[in-house]
């Protein structure tokens, strides 16, 4: 017997690899907390009742992971797919303001310009002639003190105005606070930004963006202006869940005059190139280096700093502190659809989150995604790492299991361990607060034990062919879902 529990216990001992010789997604530690995840995933959407919801997580040039769950259509069951396009509503903003840097870069405009000095129709009521003359490094910082929306109610009736109608409406708008005073948000800011764009180009905003950074990034299925040709790949977008459970398709929406500001449409494995060029620091730019790296850099450092000293704005960019981590990054919400683009620059690790639900809240999947697969991505890409080998018989245990009440639990390989995973209802915001170590005592028996663990014995009951049949938990029973 001390010869077999010798052997059990030389399975789970480290084994050092260097990561740099593995794909990330298959290092055992990293593999096992993306299945953690999307059982936590597949909770919440059960529990939330979201349509769909597609996840990226890229590390520097590497797509490690891209999954969709649920349905980009409903009603026709089209299942959601890493190439399923989505609207990212201002998630635009960014490409807005990296077409600003590259012309900024080739010395066609400053960020210290003020804005007449390319846009000369340029017109809005200043309640204070005293305060500095807005440039378009207050377009980029929303620190301009403009309004936040063109004169027109769109995100009432989804009727966006023409650039036109918008130009022709702002003369009878006016700025709400002194330049460099505070951050307003405003949409009118980067439309305007957009608008800069094409004047100092010479070409429309979309066809710049287009040549510029969608073309030589190789991010075919992106486009400021959908296209038809595109629509079956399209999400449907849908409303709210509401009180009887059921949501409503909403109209597709077309930003029009303030397309720089919402309009573009993406996928998770596009928007991966768009993020893997945030951690580029060539200083050449050439092929798909669009930027310095400096100016990467520029781009993501914080440019004002909100009075709560956790918030901030680069150029482009929000920045904000997560858990003792820099976090840049914009978020996206138009009719239908809401989403999240992150980075962790310091780590080289970006995550996006596209959801076709209004009450998707991709933030909330970002920010749990992030606490729980960050450990474990540090790990695996670090020069060498320990990697915990589980005894390979225990792979008999895992599974799905429900109980009397048809909840669910996992028994899952974690780390080397066995671990059960108690799905609560509603779901936990932090899957690991669900995760209890089991320890084995004896052959197919074990005990909770560990910070979650009650120190109960689960016992797995098998059948002649050496298959689970139940499990019995302290005095109550689990059994294998069909």
């Amino acid at each position: 017997m001390k010869r077999l529990w010798s052997l059990v216990w030389s399975l789970i001992l480290p084994v050092v690899i260097h990561a740099q010789t593995h794909k990330i997604a298959e290092v055992p530690e990293v593999g096992s907390s993306l299945k953690l995840m999307e059982r936590w995933v597949e909770a919440q959407m059960q529990y939330r009742q979201l349509p769909g919801i597609c996840i990226g997580i890229v590390y520097d040039q590497d797509l490690v992971y891209a999954k969709g769950f649920g349905f980009a259509d409903v009603d026709d069951e089209i299942p959601v797919t890493p190439q399923i396009m989505f609207r990212i509503a201002s998630i635009t903003k960014t490409f807005t303001a990296m077409a600003i840097m590259q012309l900024r870069d080739q010395g066609k405009l400053q960020l210290d310009d003020p804005i007449e000095k390319h846009l000369k129709w340029f017109r809005i009521k200043n309640r204070y002639p005293n305060a500095p003359t807005v440039t378009v490094w207050h377009l980029l910082t929303h620190t301009s003190g403009l309004p936040r929306e063109a004169a027109f109610p769109y995100w009432t009736d989804n009727k966006f105005p023409t650039r036109n109608e918008m130009i022709a409406a702002m003369a009878q708008q006016e700025t709400l606070f002194p330049t460099e005073t505070r951050m307003k948000y405003s949409n009118l800011a980067y439309a305007l930004a957009g608008e800069i764009v094409a004047e100092v180009s010479g070409i429309p905003y979309a066809d710049y963006v287009t040549r510029n950074i969608l073309e030589p990034l190789g991010m075919n299925s992106t486009t400021v202006f959908f296209q038809d040709v595109h629509r079956r790949r399209l999400a449907t977008g849908y409303g709210r869940r509401l009180e009887d459970g059921s949501r409503k398709e909403v109209d597709f929406t077309n930003a029009k005059g303030l397309a720089a500001a919402a309009n573009m449409t993406s996928t998770v494995e596009d928007l991966a190139k768009f993020a893997s060029l945030q951690f580029r620091e060539g200083h050449v730019v050439f092929g798909s280096q669009i930027l310095k790296g400096s100016t990467v850099k520029e781009m993501q450092r914080v440019q004002w700093l909100n009075p709560n000293w956790k918030s901030a704005w680069g150029i482009g960019f929000a920045v904000w502190r997560q858990e003792e981590k820099t976090v840049v990054g914009h978020s996206g919400w138009i009719s239908g659809y809401r989403s999240q683009f992150s980075l962790l620059p310091d780590d080289k690790i970006a995550l996006i989150v596209l959801t076709n639900g209004d009450d998707g809240d991709p933030g909330y999947f970002t920010e749990r995604i992030l606490s729980m697969m960050l450990p474990s991505l540090r790990r695996a890409t670090a020069t060498s790492i320990d990697i915990f080998i589980p005894d390979p018989s225990w792979i008999k245990y895992t599974g799905k299991y429900v109980d009397a009440w048809s909840f669910e639990t996992d028994i899952l390989l974690m780390n080397g361990k066995l671990m059960m995973y108690d799905y609560s209802y509603p779901p936990e915001g932090n899957p690991r607060g669900n995760l209890v170590d089991l320890t084995q005592e004896a052959p197919n028996t074990f005990r909770m034990i560990g910070e979650n663990g009650d120190g109960e014995l689960v016992i797995f009951e098998m059948s002649s062919d050496n298959k689970v049949t139940k499990v019995k938990v302290g005095e109550n029973f689990l059994f294998p879902k069909k």
